[in-house]
C-alpha cells in the first residue's frame, strides 16, 4: 500500500468497494485452509485404510472419498474461482480509478503551470511522470492491498492453525521470518533511493532525446553529431547504471526471500519428522502442517513485494507530488471573479520583462494601446520579443502589476482562466534548447569566428 496526501482520499471514496474486496478475500482465504484438512484425510486413509474421527474408525471407501474428499473440493474450487474473480474487481478496478483520476488532476495541473515550471521540468520528465510514476501507483493502490490483506488474513489464519497444531514447531518456522522482516525493510530503503535515482535518469535520457530529434538539422549543420553521441553515451550508461544497481537490490531481496523459506522447510521436515517418530503427529497431520505453512508463504513473499513496491511507490509519489504542489505564482491572491465581459482593449505601460533565468530583458519600456476591434501586426527581427508579448497576455508568465491592462483593469486583477477564455491563440513551432545543445551551439559559432 502506499499512502500521501494525494492518494489518502482514495481510500475514503472507494472505501466500498475496498471492503467488499477484503470480504471476498477473506472468505477466498478461509476456504483455501480448507484443503490442507483434507490432505490429511486422504493420506492418513491412505496409509491406514481408514479415518479416526471421534474415536471411531470411519473406512476409506468411495464413498467417504466423494462425499469427504471431492465434494468439498469442488466446493472450495468454485468459491476461489468466483471469489478471485470479485476481489480482483475490486481492488484492481478501483485502481485504475485511482489512476485515471490523478493523471487528469496532473494535467489539469500542468495546464495551469507558468512556463518557469517547464524551464526546469523538460519535456521527457513530464514523460516519466504521466507513465512510469503513475503506473508505479496504480500497482502499489491495487496490488499493495490485496498484499496487505493476505499477508494478514490469509497469514493470520494460517499461523493461528499452525499454532494450534503445535506452537514450538510454529516459532521455529517464524524466526526465519521474522529475520526475513528485518532484512527486507533494509533492503527496501535502500531501493526507494535507488527507485528515485532511476525515474531521474530516465528522465534525463527522455529529454535529450526529444531534444536531439528536434534539433537534428542544428546539429547537422554545426557538425557536432559526434559530441551529441557522446553525450548521449554518457547519459545512457547513467541510466544503465542506475536500472542495474535497483534490479540487483531487488534480486538480493527475493533470494532472501527463497533462502528463508526454503530454510523453514527444513526445520519443518526435521523437527516435524522427529514428532511423527515420537507419536506426537502422524502422517496427515505433517502433510497438514505443511500446507499451512505453504499458505503462509505467499503472504511473507507478499510482504517482500510490498517493500520493494512500497519503495518505488513513495519515489513515485513524491515526483508525482512535487507537480501537484507546484505554486503558480501566475494567479494573484487577491484576484476574484471577473463579472464583465472583455472588449478587447489592450494597454502596455512601460513593461520591462526578464524571462526566468535570463540575464537581458525581453522587453524593456515598452508602451503602446490596441483598442477593442482593431486589426494590428506586430513584426520584428527574430528575439525582438514579439511572442513574448503574446505570452504575457496569455499570462504564461508572472508580471509585476501596473504594467498590462485589459479594458482598464490591471490583468493581474483578472483570474487567468478568465483571460485565456477570451484568447485564441495559435503557437509557432518552437523548441528550447538544453545546456548540451547550447553549448554545443556555442562551440560551433566560437570555431567559427576563429575560422573567419
Amino acid at each position: 500500500m502506499i499512502f500521501g496526501k494525494h492518494v489518502n482520499r482514495y481510500y475514503l471514496r472507494h472505501a466500498f468497494a475496498l471492503l467488499m474486496g477484503l470480504i471476498t478475500l477473506t472468505l477466498v482465504d478461509y476456504v483455501q485452509l480448507k484443503v490442507p484438512e483434507v490432505y490429511k484425510l486422504v493420506v492418513n486413509g491412505i496409509s491406514d485404510g481408514y479415518i479416526v474421527e471421534n474415536g471411531v474408525q470411519i473406512p476409506f471407501d468411495m464413498l467417504f472419498l466423494l462425499s469427504r474428499i471431492c465434494m468439498p473440493l469442488i466446493v472450495v474450487i468454485v468459491v476461489m474461482v468466483i471469489g478471485r474473480f470479485l476481489w480482483r474487481i475490486c481492488f484492481f478496478g478501483t485502481a485504475l480509478k485511482v489512476e485515471r483520476h490523478i493523471r487528469h488532476r496532473m494535467f489539469d495541473k500542468a495546464k495551469d503551470l507558468p512556463q518557469s515550471y517547464y524551464q526546469k521540468n523538460k519535456v521527457g520528465h513530464m514523460m516519466s511522470l504521466f507513465t512510469n510514476d503513475i503506473e508505479t501507483i496504480h500497482e502499489c493502490f491495487g496490488s499493495g492491498i490485496l498484499m496487505v490483506g493476505d499477508a494478514i488474513l490469509l497469514g493470520g489464519l494460517a499461523i493461528l492453525k499452525m499454532g494450534r497444531m503445535n506452537w514450538l514447531l510454529t516459532l521455529f518456522s517464524m524466526i526465519p521470518m521474522a529475520l526475513l522482516l528485518c532484512i527486507g525493510t533494509l533492503v527496501g530503503n535502500f531501493m526507494m533511493k535507488k527507485w528515485a535515482e532511476r525515474q531521474e535518469a530516465f528522465s534525463a535520457l527522455s529529454d535529450f532525446s526529444q531534444e536531439s530529434f528536434s534539433g537534428i538539422a542544428v546539429i547537422k549543420a554545426f557538425v557536432k553529431e559526434y559530441r551529441e553521441l557522446s553525450a548521449f553515451k554518457k547519459l545512457n550508461k547513467n541510466n544503465e547504471n542506475a536500472n542495474v544497481t535497483f534490479t540487483k537490490a531487488s534480486s538480493l531481496l527475493h533470494i532472501f526471500v527463497t533462502l528463508f523459506v526454503e530454510s523453514v522447510i527444513c526445520v519443518i521436515l526435521g523437527y516435524g519428522g522427529y514428532l511423527v517418530y515420537t507419536d506426537v503427529f502422524d502422517a496427515g497431520q505433517l502433510i497438514e502442517f505443511i500446507g499451512y505453512f505453504s499458505s503462509v508463504v505467499w503472504p511473507v513473499m507478499a510482504v517482500s513485494q510490498l517493500i520493494d513496491m512500497s519503495a518505488r511507490g513513495k519515489a513515485s509519489l513524491g515526483r508525482i507530488s512535487e507537480l501537484l504542489d507546484a505554486e503558480n505564482d501566475i494567479e494573484s491572491e487577491h484576484v476574484s471573479r471577473f463579472s464583465k465581459p472583455l472588449t478587447g482593449k489592450i494597454e502596455f505601460k512601460n513593461l520591462t520583462f526578464t524571462h526566468p533565468g535570463a540575464e537581458v530583458p525581453a522587453l524593456r519600456d515598452v508602451s503602446f494601446t490596441i483598442e477593442a476591434g482593431e486589426r494590428v501586426g506586430i513584426i520584428g527581427k527574430t528575439g525582438a520579443g514579439k511572442t513574448t508579448v503574446a505570452d504575457l497576455l496569455l499570462r504564461t508568465y508572472p508580471i509585476p502589476e501596473g504594467m498590462l491592462f485589459l479594458d482598464g483593469t490591471d490583468i493581474t486583477h483578472i483570474p487567468v482562466k478568465d483571460v485565456r477564455n477570451q484568447i485564441s491563440y495559435v503557437p509557432q513551432d518552437n523548441f528550447l534548447f538544453s545546456t548540451t545543445i547550447a553549448q554545443n551551439i556555442a562551440f560551433a559559432l566560437d570555431d567559427y569566428t576563429a575560422d573567419g
